[in-house]
């Protein structure tokens, strides 16, 4: 069996090594086909793009030693010679800033400096004899020792591949991967400004009006564009996850999943698999994140674990929704418990406005693989694109329920959390009953609770219970079909048959009707009982099953436990 390439993003290396490869070079055929001069194609981090950018260079690339073998077991070879016949023919320019993530400015552009001069000496070849005139000489080598001035980098691609079609008198095939990296670290870090100056100077000398560029293809995660990074980049063509075209190109496909894991002797695990890593829809193409993938069949006896999650940190995603307001937060746990949400979505991110426009921060999250399309719409009169939005899978799940966690331990001690879970799962309401009321108090505010209270709690609870998920599947009423005569507010199906089920349900104390809170949770078990909320839990084969009454009055609350044994008595 072929080795797996966990880490290995150098195509050359995956090809003459024998590491498996799903075959993705029909990437080629589609960017000869289209005969854009300049593409964007944003997709999530850890998706394949550093993999394929490097098959593009090293397919187009002219040099010394033919790379023709690297190709011919492929379907580009297949496809015949008006593809073929481009194999090593141009200079290609290749760079990659996946890396630039640091925290100051200067640090950043000594980063890209570094990158630009070590591709100049890449090409040092251009140095010798007559080929440079005047001082084009010194302006390259002080590229290559990191000596020129910040404007000279700047213009650094456009002189570069003037020099490069002086020389092979072919123009120059221009790859960037990870554009929108540094532009991420400097929302993050404060140099939000400097750095969209410097690429906006340094991408549009290198794909606006360049007559010495034959295809630019850059990379990404966004499409940066408003903040005018791309101003008047009329050549430039951008295909998105929601695009049709190049939908197949990044990431795995069903079939090609369940292929993978046939050959590494793991066809019984698709479910599963599906479970954990599957989701997203590219165009018409449902797609797996294929980091995810590679990295659980390489060790399955690890069993499934969140490798996507832990690639990078989430610190946008932590600052953007931890700031968020109440409304946010809800949304937010809603969409942890599994339903979808519509909201509008724009494919043109602009960081300075994502903390002030709702839209852009749910584009964010849609096009940084935090979330999926389910379906999409136009709204016909204002234009707007709406998008049906849910979290993809398991393992997305957990980047969500870990900044809930750090919300709820900013507030509340970890140590009373992982108590007060402890006591919800060992029976022990009462105290349950009094770590939730101390919770309660200290995080909410009596603005939290309008006409709509119940939602309140329901969205709460659901927050606090996620960190259950690797012992229950945590249900509410829009993710499921319903059973017996209706659909309790909150079910936790154990994922171990042997342990109980649980049935939440939330009661309000009607005050216009002077009830007493007694009488409100004497009504939610007469609901559970009446609507038989058990059943779904029976169908699954379920013998123990708790049922919980939560009820509260504004900041007051209180849980009384009912046993299947004895309907009608409090615990």
């Amino acid at each position: 069996m072929q080795k797996l390439p966990v880490g290995v993003s150098d195509f050359k290396k995956v090809i003459e090594s024998r590491y498996y490869y799903v075959d993705k070079s029909l990437l080629l055929k589609e960017l000869i086909d289209l005969g854009s001069e300049a593409l964007l194609l944003p997709r999530p981090r850890r998706f394949g793009k550093t993999l394929n950018l490097s098959m593009l260079r090293y397919f187009f690339e002219k040099t010394e030693a033919d790379t023709s073998y690297l190709f011919r077991h492929l379907k580009i070879w297949q496809a015949g010679e008006e593809y073929t016949g481009k194999q090593g023919k141009y200079p290609v320019i290749f760079l990659t800033f996946k890396d630039v993530k640091t925290a100051q400015w200067n640090e950043c552009l000594g980063e890209i400096k570094d990158i630009i001069g070590e591709e100049y000496k890449r090409h040092d070849y251009l140095l010798d004899g007559n080929l440079l005139k005047g001082n084009e000489k010194d302006r390259y080598a002080h590229i290559v020792r990191l000596e020129a001035e910040t404007g000279e980098y700047a213009r650094s691609l456009k002189r570069l591949s003037e020099y490069l079609n002086r020389y092979h008198q072919q123009r120059v095939v221009l790859l960037i991967d990870e554009y929108d990296t540094p532009i991420q670290a400097g929302y993050i870090n404060g140099y939000y400004t400097k750095i969209v100056s410097f690429m906006r100077n340094f991408l549009s000398g290198g794909l606006k009006d360049n007559s010495n560029l034959e295809k630019g293809v850059l990379t990404g995660i966004m499409r940066v564009s408003k903040e005018s990074i791309f101003s008047g980049l009329n050549n430039l063509d951008v295909y998105t996850l929601l695009s049709h075209d190049f939908a197949d190109k990044f990431g795995l496909t069903d079939d090609e999943v369940k292929r993978l894991l046939e050959d590494v002797g793991l066809p019984e695990r698709y479910e599963d698999v599906r479970n954990w890593y599957n989701g997203y829809q590219f165009g018409s193409h449902v797609i797996y994140n294929p980091w995810s993938i590679i990295n659980y069949a390489s060790k399955p006896r690890d069993g499934f674990k969140p490798y996507w999650l832990h690639t990078a940190d989430n610190a946008i995603v932590e600052k953007l929704l931890t700031n968020a307001g109440r409304e946010l937060k809800e949304e937010l746990e809603s969409l942890i418990r599994g339903d979808s949400i519509e909201k509008p979505v724009e494919e043109n991110v602009v960081f300075k406005q994502i903390k002030r426009r709702e839209d852009l921060l749910w584009s964010f999250l849609l096009f940084g693989g935090y979330l999926k399309s389910l379906s999409s719409r136009q709204d016909e009169n204002t234009e707007k694109l709406y998008c049906q939005l849910a979290i993809p899978n398991r393992e997305v799940r957990k980047i969500y329920a870990e900044v809930i966690e750090r919300w709820l331990v900013e507030k509340f001690a970890d140590r009373k959390l992982q108590l007060m879970l402890n006591a919800f799962t060992t029976g022990d309401t009462p105290q349950f009953e009094r770590w939730l009321r101390e919770m309660v108090v200290q995080i909410f505010s009596c603005h939290d609770f309008g006409k709509e209270t119940e939602k309140v709690y329901h969205a709460f609870t659901i927050g606090l219970l996620v960190w259950l998920g690797s012992r229950y599947e945590i249900k509410s009423p829009a993710r499921r079909d319903e059973s017996g005569y209706g659909r309790s507010d909150v079910m936790l199906m154990p994922r171990d048959p042997n342990a109980a089920g649980i049935i939440i349900e939330f009661k309000k104390v009607n005050t216009r009707r002077r009830e007493t809170k007694d009488g409100a949770i004497a009504k939610a078990f007469q609901q559970i009982e009446e609507k038989n909320y058990a059943a779904e839990l029976q169908h699954r084969g379920i013998q123990q099953i708790r049922k919980l009454a939560v009820v509260f009055k504004g900041k007051q609350v209180w849980v009384k436990e009912q046993s299947a044994e004895s309907k009608g008595q409090s615990a």
